[in-house]
């Protein structure tokens, strides 16, 4: 029997997939093995000892203490490209309100007085002022080539706009699922200064942090427009403010309201709607259920922030191994020799590392006997030993 505490409202089609036979699933638990989190901050919240897995039912992991759960053998996993489509429909409903100025046209329209006769030539006499362009004669920067980044690209291909795309470490399987029509960028300078439009689908990083900054405004084709839908501070603030007063920017659209900008007539910001649709929740939480699931079961991760890709086919009459440990020499070697001393047959073995972390599952013929786990879990750098 597996434990749950869940920190924020998870939907139910999610919470589903961990059948009540095996689960244990609540907001108000103690000593649980998981715990599933939408927008909790987790950095002032005194995790559990118990806990061995974190699932975030969303794909930013800005609100979970990565690095320390890291240095505890504890794998994050969040659900990557599940509100890929909500995301991408609002980026394109952003495009065409920085094209045609449609929040600031209906913000006039509903703020006229008078008669409809007067609204009629207010309206005539005012409309010149929200002139737009269409489309298919831009061009929109693409930078992060990931699940959104690829929807994105390849929609505003389909409407017409040429598109450019930047990614240096796109994922084979991104670039399979990218347009042909989508053009490749050479360098991030090298795209802002070919574009109209950019978007921004990259995490927020240290080296991503204002990463769209004066320098690069100043390179973006006149009256251009910035789309951000990823995280706030991936934009210089105080240099979109600078470049719309100074008439370099047409637009800033984003999810992100601050009191620096929110009020500014030429920015766009709404109220962090990106992955906001029924649709995307459901499909997020189902992703991170699952994950967390065949981790929990299995020892298989998928999907993981801080932990390798690791999945390996169950062996009949086995048991499986999950062991974490820090990316160091010998650690296979220590571990297979505590092993044989106890005269288990490996059945499978599978390691695979990511940067300080090291990820091994084991199938061994038979049954583990507690002392032998023990003796796994006193080997230096090894953080967490699970039989399965």
């Amino acid at each position: 029997m597996f434990r749950v505490l869940t920190l924020n409202n998870i939907s139910v089609r999610g919470l589903e997939r961990l059948t009540r036979e095996r689960y244990e699933v609540a907001s108000a638990i103690t000593d649980p093995d998981a715990v599933l989190v939408r927008s909790a901050d987790m950095h002032a919240v005194d995790i559990p000892s118990s806990v061995i897995a974190v699932g975030r039912a969303g794909a930013g992991t800005n609100n979970i203490p990565v690095s320390r759960l890291s240095a505890l053998g504890v794998p994050v996993f969040n659900a990557p490209g599940a509100n890929a489509n909500a995301v991408k429909e609002l980026v394109i409903a952003g495009m065409f309100l920085a094209a045609r100025n449609i929040c600031q046209a209906w913000d006039y329209a509903r703020n006229l007085k008078g008669s409809d006769e007067e609204l009629d030539v207010a309206v005539e006499q005012g409309k010149k002022k929200f002139v737009g362009y269409e489309l298919p004669s831009r061009t929109l920067g693409v930078i992060g080539l990931g699940a959104v980044g690829v929807e994105v690209a390849n929609a505003a291909h389909l409407l017409g706009v040429r598109v450019l795309g930047f990614d240096p470490q796109i994922t084979v399987q991104r670039a399979w699922q990218l347009s042909s029509g989508v053009e490749q960028a050479l360098s991030l300078d090298d795209l802002f200064s070919r574009c109209d439009m950019v978007t921004v689908h990259v995490p927020l990083l240290e080296a991503t942090r204002g990463f769209v900054n004066s320098a690069r405004l100043r390179l973006l084709k006149p009256n251009g427009v910035i789309l951000n839908f990823s995280r706030a501070g991936i934009v210089d603030e105080p240099a979109v403010l600078e470049a719309l007063d100074g008439g370099r920017l047409g637009a800033y659209i984003c999810d992100f309201p601050t009191n620096l900008l929110k009020a500014h007539p030429k920015v766009v910001a709404l109220p962090h709607l990106g992955a906001s649709t029924g649709e995307a929740e459901e499909n997020c939480a189902i992703m991170v259920a699952d994950t967390l699931r065949d981790f929990l079961e299995n020892g298989n991760i998928r999907h993981s922030v801080n932990f390798p890709e690791a999945v390996l086919a169950r062996t009949a009459n086995s048991t499986r191994l999950s062991i974490a440990n820090e990316n160091v020499p010998n650690m296979v070697g220590q571990i297979s020799t505590a092993l044989a001393q106890a005269k288990l047959n490996i059945a499978d073995l599978l390691n695979k590392s990511r940067g300080g972390l090291a990820y091994t599952l084991i199938d061994v013929d038979g049954g583990v006997p507690e002392p032998v786990l023990g003796q796994l879990r006193k080997i230096e750098g090894v953080l967490n030993v699970r039989a399965l």
